[in-house]
């Protein structure tokens, strides 16, 4: 990663000589985006959450500085987003400006940072699922509609319960 400052990394100070990535997962939901910076037992974390963008930063348990920074494919609402921190990761709860908008990636650019995967874990293809869930609600109506409308069942009177009993243990 190259100096924030702009000089050469020879010249740069040698605290950001030492910062790498966290690695990092998300996910998509029609309201949030989920992003999860899996750090153990981080220390010094701070999560500044905009518009645009997420600037990350924490020490791990050996003390090496982790930091993401991230241009979001959309406009977030960045006081309606929060992060949750663990012993294992920082979560971040980040709300969508345009809510039901699936997002095919979490970054502005079409370049996929080694650091960043999806959480398949979590993930869940939402769009479209409201139509997918009405067609079965119409289906499954549907089907309660033909079998209350068709005929009664048979009566019982037809059947000779002693016939069958009496051809079933002499069998």
């Amino acid at each position: 990663m190259p100096p924030v400052s702009g000089e050469p990394p020879w010249q740069a100070p040698p605290q950001l000589l030492c910062r790498q990535h966290a690695r990092t997962l998300w996910y998509d939901r029609p309201r949030y985006v989920f992003m999860e910076f899996c750090v153990e037992d981080s220390t010094d974390v701070r999560v500044l959450i905009e518009d645009h963008r997420i600037v990350f930063s924490c020490k791990n348990a050996d003390g090496v500085e982790l930091y993401n920074e991230i241009e979001f494919y959309a406009k977030v609402n960045s006081k309606d987003s929060q992060d949750k921190r663990s012993g294992r990761s920082i979560t971040c709860f980040v709300r969508k400006w345009k809510e039901k908008v699936a997002w095919p990636r979490l970054t502005k650019e079409d370049v996929k940072p080694v650091w960043l995967s999806v959480d398949f874990d979590n993930w869940r293809d939402w769009e479209g699922d409201e139509e997918v869930e009405l067609a079965q609600v119409e289906h499954y109506a549907e089907l309660l509609k033909k079998v209350s409308s068709k005929r009664p069942p048979p009566g019982m009177d037809d059947l000779d319960d002693d016939s069958d009993s009496t051809e079933a243990t002499s069998t």
